[in-house]
């Protein structure tokens, strides 16, 4: 059956936790899918785990990637939507296990004229290292009672783990939050985000996924809150590559995207000659 979702995963030299991502994919309810995997210059150990872990999960793995040159996120996700076989794109990271009806909540909620934005729910350090295969295949780690037992601690936060139908539904209507283009769990069409011209790649660590969003706004496409809906699990790591500089050049970017309404970059799939 021709595939009709790509899951677009990004990654950099964090096999561990890739390797636990790639399994909660391996549990989807939802089969129809393709993974992409934006490696950003990782090194041979990440292509050794990704050619080891494709004889074990039931979906293909495209594995795309260039040459280490710092943090260059947008570059390897421009690369990836170009790989993308199928009309519908969802994008996460490679630090975030997804529930089991994680595509499936993507492809109920997509709709023309709209991109789905979705939240997440961080575990501490010590409970993301401890998260076996098992775990993940038997569901556990999305049980609020094992994950507290583990040392999560009680939050309202937490009812993203559990929440389903009404619940959710509910949650994402009153939620403050306002919908955006998340990197860790948004999807949308591979065609609007080609008409917009993917990502900027002036841009690196700090809303350069909100930017892309912001652009799909101004476009027309809406965003739809299904924060409460689709849950995954971030594993927490140190962010070495955030760096003042690139946050504050980000933030140039992304304000004059909104203060001109800016629906094109000349620095995104196209370059401009």
């Amino acid at each position: 059956m021709q595939k009709n979702i790509s899951v677009i995963i990004s990654t950099y030299n964090a096999t561990e936790w890739l390797k636990k991502v790639i399994w909660g994919y391996n549990t989807q309810t939802y089969r129809n899918f393709e993974m992409v995997i934006a490696d950003d210059g990782s090194t041979q150990a990440t292509s050794d785990l990704i050619e080891e872990i494709r004889k074990e999960v039931f979906f293909p793995i495209i594995h795309v990637w260039h040459e280490d040159n710092g943090f260059q996120k947008s570059q390897i996700l421009n690369k990836s939507i170009l790989s993308c076989n199928t009309p519908y794109i969802l994008m996460s990271d490679g630090d975030c296990i997804p529930r089991p009806d994680f595509i499936e909540q993507h492809i109920k909620f997509r709709e023309e004229g709209f991109f789905l934005s979705g939240g997440y729910h961080k575990l501490p350090l010590m409970l993301s290292q401890n998260i076996t295969q098992d775990e993940i295949y038997s569901e556990k780690c999305f049980d609020l009672n094992w994950l507290k037992s583990k040392g999560m601690n009680t939050s309202f936060k937490n009812s993203k783990v559990y929440s389903k139908g009404l619940i959710s539904f509910l949650l994402n209507l009153v939620t403050p939050t306002t919908p955006s283009w998340n990197g860790h769990n948004a999807s949308g069409w591979k065609k609007d985000i080609l008409d917009i011209n993917g990502f900027d790649e002036r841009m690196q660590y700090g809303g350069q996924d909100r930017e892309l969003g912001e652009r799909l706004v101004n476009f027309g496409i809406k965003p739809k809150q299904i924060r409460y809906s689709t849950v995954c699990l971030h594993l927490d790591h140190p962010r070495g590559y955030a760096t003042p500089e690139s946050i504050n050049k980000n933030r140039n970017i992304r304000k004059e995207t909104k203060e001109q309404l800016k629906k094109w970059t000349d620095f995104g799939i196209i370059k401009k000659q």
